[in-house]
């Protein structure tokens, strides 16, 4: 037992000192001006999967390449490995970077497809700011465009459909927190704008409710000399509801708003 114990520490020491040497050997190549062994250390890295430190080289093989044999390789293999090791924000970059720098390699589709799709994996959650979301959804459309007929607009849509659903869902959530904490204006407003890019939503039935009754709401609340058209206003919204839901669950809260808006309504024109 005791000498099994021995022979592991020996083999774990080799290991140690092989890794180190190792280690030694890729630091001083980095810090090298060989770039051809450079070049050639990286796809080595590359292909065996050991994509930090391809990395690092083609990161510094970019600039002294530029414009020379291997340039294309180096910025492909370069994006390549930051997808790889899911740094979709810098592999997005660089495959932009690529598709500019190559438009005629026939790698071009790829990397606009590539660029689009990181940004797509760097999307937040939903509760989050959702910049990136409509990028991705901006670069996808571009690429709809350039090449329509390509191999991924079956999966690029499944992607702008997420999205969308991703930002359906922000929208719904920051028109319903201003009706909650009684923003009545600014509850109208998100609503209506949600209603107009998302005619499909599941929620648009509450939305047009929330609008309803945050229209109301605003109103009564509003300068005497604002509240005759805001009323109206109200009644208008009540009937497009009812022509969109007239078997609601919430039709008669919804009506409850309309008789409160028109004896409203009838009280100011008797003032006037």
């Amino acid at each position: 037992m005791h000498a099994m114990n021995k022979e592991k520490n020996i083999i774990g020491i080799c290991a140690i000192c092989l890794m180190l040497v190792s280690c030694s050997g890729y630091e001083k190549l980095l810090n090298s001006n060989d770039y051809e062994g450079k070049y050639q250390a990286a796809m080595r890295y590359y292909n065996d999967n050991s994509w930090s430190r391809a990395i690092q080289l083609f990161e510094n093989l970019t600039l002294h390449y530029r414009g020379k044999e291997h340039a294309e390789e180096i910025a492909w293999y370069y994006a390549e490995s930051l997808f790889k090791e899911k740094d979709y924000f810098t592999a997005g970059y660089q495959y932009q970077r690529f598709a500019r720098q190559f438009p005629y390699s026939n790698r071009a589709e790829e990397a606009s497809w590539l660029s689009a799709y990181c940004k797509y994996m760097d999307s937040p959650d939903y509760s989050l700011d959702q910049k990136r979301t409509k990028e991705a959804i901006e670069e996808m459309e571009s690429f709809v465009e350039r090449w329509p007929r390509s191999v991924h607009i079956p999966e690029l849509n499944r992607c702008v459909d997420e999205m969308r659903a991703k930002l359906m869902k922000k929208d719904y959530e920051i028109a319903y927190n201003y009706y909650f904490i009684e923003e009545y204006n600014a509850a109208y407003e998100s609503f209506k704008r949600f209603l107009n890019l998302y005619p499909e939503a599941a929620e648009r039935e509450d939305a047009m409710f929330y609008q309803l009754d945050a229209g109301y709401r605003f109103a009564i609340n509003s300068r005497e000399d604002k509240q005759k058209e805001r009323l109206q206003q109200v009644l208008n919204d009540f009937e497009r509801f009812n022509s969109n839901f007239a078997d609601s669950k919430r039709l008669s809260a919804a009506q409850a708003i309309y008789t409160k808006a028109r004896a409203a309504l009838t009280d100011l024109e008797k003032a006037q």
